[in-house]
């Protein structure tokens, strides 16, 4: 193992899905298993619909990541009038351990492990349903910050504040790697 360099980052932390899981694929992939029969709806329109419910849920009080995911399975079937099945309402919530890293994802992480980066994932998310992902990321992670264990959502700064803390409160210290610009990189540049 390669030292880290002197200057710059100590810990990289990583949003988990979109950033390192194609969540998009997954989402995808458990609607279509869950609503074979119906008339496909275009995976933009689908992801849209998704995102919107989601977001709305987000803002308000917190609940669950898996309560949510109900929630928002629940909203896009209605959105496009197709019957969920009586007790199916956690089927997202259900498929995530089986969603895949991005083809680059194993590698990348292996590689920054190995020169000397502390890693770290800030997810919106359950504990127990990271955990389903965990086994599918070949590297242990030094740290792991979900919107269960800080009943908060990002963008929210509380994820970032605890990883921040994990930096020994040092700006300089924390790189923050992520698709969403909403979610995400703007509280990130904030702090």
């Amino acid at each position: 193992m390669r030292p880290r360099p002197v200057d710059g980052p100590s810990l990289v932390t990583f949003d988990c899905y979109g950033t390192l899981i194609d969540w998009e694929a997954g989402i995808l992939g458990a609607f279509r298993d869950e609503f074979p029969d119906v008339e496909p709806v275009p995976s933009d329109l689908l992801l849209d619909a998704f995102h919107a419910i989601q977001d709305g849920l987000k803002t308000s009080e917190y609940r669950t990541y898996r309560e949510l995911l109900a929630q928002v399975g629940e909203g896009v079937a209605s959105r496009f009038g197709w019957r969920l099945a009586p007790g199916r309402r956690e089927f997202i919530a259900d498929s995530i351990a089986s969603w895949a890293p991005f083809p680059d994802t194993n590698e990348s992480l292996r590689r920054l492990s190995e020169r000397g980066w502390r890693l770290g994932i800030l997810s919106n998310i359950d504990d127990d349903l990271l955990a389903g992902t965990l086994r599918c990321l070949t590297v242990e992670f030094d740290l792991l910050v979900t919107a269960e264990a800080l009943r908060s959502y990002k963008p929210s700064p509380a994820l970032f504040e605890r990883a921040l803390e994990e930096a020994g409160g040092d700006p300089q210290a924390l790189l923050h790697v992520a698709q969403s610009l909403f979610h995400d990189v703007r509280t990130a540049i904030a702090l």
